[in-house]
């Protein structure tokens, strides 16, 4: 890995482990719950430990103060409404991430999508001026599509995260299998750090804490976690507590304990 590459990881994450809060959700699913106001809710996981956040090229030129956490541009875009959804395009480049001050860039692959082929392509050329800048690559690998029965089947998430790797990314997003020894499979299979996705909004606190856990146990380097974050009423609280999970390795009950406290102060 270059320098640059080097230097600007130690900005997205902490010690090798990152806690980052995605939300680049305004582009697919409009201004939804928690993310009215970008502004706020990044002061609010900055303020909370956060290593960092994935925001969209709008969002970053939208931030109204400087951010002591590390910023990754997305660069896909699809809508939830448009007639395929699963079909994500290159909306950004590199040149621009630089311009805007971003550590690093995220890519979003749907494998097993019908347009599948089009977005490896646009993942490899992406890995390609990453490599010439220095800047890092996150790639968010999904089994979802038209050709995908089940979006979090091992088997199918273990390739698409060695996909990601095989083609330029220094880190891969991906769904959690649900499980330490499936996961831990797909960690081994990978040859990049893994960190893995919140998927939808749990009604449980704990359940967010102990998916976290798990994945720290099955030998992810972190989270990043969205709705489970930025639409809990103290997503402060959220990321403090998920912050002695990944950073500290503390347990779920002590996570729990930080949470609680935070919420009769």
């Amino acid at each position: 890995m270059t320098n640059g590459k080097a230097r600007r990881l130690s900005r997205i994450a902490k010690d090798g482990k990152i806690l980052c809060v995605p939300m680049d959700h305004g582009v697919s699913d409009g201004p939804i719950n928690g993310i009215e106001d970008i502004t706020q809710i990044v002061k609010k996981v900055d303020a909370g430990g956060a290593s960092s956040v994935i925001l969209h090229k709008g969002s970053i030129k939208a931030l109204r103060y400087e951010p002591s956490l590390g910023i990754i541009m997305h660069m896909s875009a699809s809508t939830s409404y448009g007639p395929t959804p699963y079909s994500k395009v290159i909306v950004s480049g590199i040149r621009e991430a630089v311009f805007l001050g971003a550590d690093a860039v995220s890519v979003h692959i749907n494998v097993g999508a019908d347009s599948e082929n089009k977005m490896l392509k646009s993942l490899g050329a992406v890995a390609d001026e990453c490599d010439k800048y220095g800047i890092p690559l996150i790639a968010m690998m999904y089994v979802r599509g038209e050709n995908v029965k089940d979006q979090y089947d091992p088997d199918l998430i273990k390739k698409a995260v060695r996909l990601g790797g095989e083609l330029g990314a220094d880190i891969v997003k991906a769904p959690y299998t649900g499980n330490i020894d499936t996961f831990s499979e797909v960690v081994r299979g990978s040859h990049v750090p893994v960190a893995i996705a919140g998927g939808p909004k749990l009604s449980n606190i704990e359940d967010v804490f102990r998916m976290a856990k798990d994945a720290m146990k099955a030998g992810a380097v972190g989270v990043t976690f969205g709705r489970n974050i930025f639409q809990d009423p103290r997503p402060d609280a959220v990321v403090r507590s998920l912050a002695k999970i990944i950073f500290d390795g503390s347990s779920i009950d002590n996570a729990l304990r930080i949470y609680n406290e935070e919420g009769n102060s």
